[in-house]
C-alpha cells in the first residue's frame, strides 16, 4: 500500500514538476494524532509535501477550506496539484520548524521571553482572520463530520473523553449521571455566540514558523463555533505549558484585538473562554488516552499530567453557571490521580521534545 502511494505521489509530482523525483522520504508520525501520511518529495529545483488521506470528505473539506483562505490573504500552504480520485494532493512545504518546536528551543528555565510573548501575540492576532473575516463567507456545506460545533460534536468529544481516558484511566463515575451532566454542559457552552469559523485545532504543532513568519496547517476539522474554543486551543495547548500569567495576558491581547472588529462583552467572554478550555482540554485527554494508554506511545502518556494541570487551574475559576456535579467530580478525580503527578522523565523529556 505504502509503495503505491508513492508511485502515485511522484507521478503527480513530476507532472506539477515537470521535474524528476531526486528523493521521497516519509515524515515523522511519532507525534501525530492523525492516519494521514506525508512525504517530502524533491526534484531538482522544486520540492512539495506530498500527503494521503483515505478520508475523501476530509481531503475535500482541506482543500476548499485552504483555497478560500489564500483568496483571503492568509498565511496557509500553497497547493500544487491534487488527485482525488487516489486521495493524494501536494502542498507547500514549510520546512521543519513547527512553533511547539520553535517555543521549546526559546523557553529559558520555564520562563516566557518578551519576544515569545510577541510570538503568541502575533499568532493571536492573526486567528480574527480565520474566525471572522474568512469565516464571512466559507463553505461550511464542506465541513466534515458536522458543519458546526453544536450540541451533537460536544457530546462525541465528551464521550470520548468518558471512554478513551475515564475509563482506561480507571476513573470511577455513574454512567447516567455523567451522561446527564454532559448535556446540561453542552447546552450551557451553546449559549455563547457560535456563529464563526472554528479552526477545531489551533495549536502549537499546526503552526509553522517560515521565513520568521506563522503559517497555519491543519484545519480540515473547522466547522461553525464560538470564538473561545480556538483560542483556548492555543493557550491550554498541553505541553506548551503556559504560565497562567502570561495566558491571561494573551487572553486580554485576543478580546484587545477582537473588540476592534466586532463587539464582545469582555466579561461573558472571559468565562465561557474557560468553559471551552475545560471540553477541549477533554477532548485532548480523550486522544491521549487512545493514543497514549491505549497504544502506548508514549509522547501522548506524557501528555498527560499538562492537560490534567490546566483542568485543575479552570476548575478554581468557577467557569459553569450549571449544575453539573458528576462531571465536576470526575475532573476532581484527576487532578487526584496518578495520571496529574509529573515524573523526572516527563520534566527531561520536557526539554528535550
Amino acid at each position: 500500500m505504502k509503495e503505491q502511494i508513492k508511485k502515485d505521489l511522484i507521478i503527480l509530482f513530476e507532472h506539477w514538476s515537470k521535474e524528476k523525483v531526486v528523493n521521497i522520504s516519509p515524515l515523522s508520525k511519532l507525534v501525530s494524532a492523525s492516519y494521514r501520511e506525508y512525504y517530502r518529495i524533491t526534484g531538482k529545483s522544486r520540492k512539495a509535501i506530498g500527503v494521503f488521506n483515505a478520508d475523501k470528505k476530509e481531503n475535500i473539506a482541506f482543500l476548499s477550506f485552504t483555497k478560500h483562505f489564500i483568496k483571503k490573504g492568509i498565511c496557509v500552504p500553497q497547493i500544487y496539484a491534487e488527485a482525488l480520485k487516489k486521495n493524494i494532493y501536494l502542498v507547500q512545504d514549510f520546512g521543519d520548524t513547527t512553533f511547539f518546536s520553535y517555543l521549546t528551543k526559546a523557553r529559558k528555565d520555564k520562563d516566557f521571553s518578551y519576544e515569545l510573548v510577541n510570538v503568541y501575540k502575533k499568532i493571536i492576532e492573526e486567528l480574527p482572520q480565520f474566525q471572522i473575516f474568512a469565516g464571512k463567507d466559507i463553505d461550511y456545506s464542506v465541513c466534515y463530520p458536522r458543519s458546526r460545533f453544536d450540541k451533537q460534536s460536544m457530546m462525541w468529544d465528551l464521550n470520548y473523553f468518558k471512554y478513551y481516558f475515564l475509563k482506561l484511566a480507571k476513573i470511577p463515575f455513574d454512567e447516567q449521571e455523567l451522561e446527564d451532566d454532559f448535556s446540561v454542559f453542552s447546552d450551557y457552552l451553546l449559549q455563547a455566540d457560535c456563529n464563526f469559523f472554528m479552526y477545531r485545532d489551533f495549536q502549537s504543532r499546526n503552526i509553522m514558523i517560515y521565513n520568521n513568519m506563522p503559517y497555519f496547517i491543519d484545519y480540515q476539522g473547522g466547522r461553525k463555533g464560538a470564538l473561545q474554543y480556538d483560542l483556548a486551543s492555543l493557550l491550554f495547548d498541553a505541553k506548551a505549558d503556559i504560565a497562567q500569567n502570561v495566558r491571561e495576558q494573551l487572553l486580554k491581547h485576543y478580546i484587545k484585538v477582537v473588540d476592534k472588529i466586532i463587539d464582545i462583552n469582555k466579561n461573558d467572554f472571559i468565562q465561557y473562554f474557560y468553559a471551552y478550555g475545560l471540553i477541549r482540554i477533554m477532548q485532548a485527554l480523550g486522544a491521549f488516552g487512545f493514543r497514549g494508554l491505549y497504544e502506548k506511545k508514549q509522547h501522548f502518556i506524557q501528555s498527560i499530567p499538562y492537560a490534567i494541570k490546566s483542568i485543575k487551574l479552570i476548575l478554581n475559576k468557577k467557569p459553569v453557571n450549571v449544575k453539573i456535579p458528576a462531571l465536576l467530580n470526575v475532573l476532581q478525580q484527576l487532578t487526584k490521580s496518578k495520571y496529574s503527578k509529573f515524573t523526572e522523565n516527563d520534566k527531561i523529556r520536557k526539554l528535550e521534545t
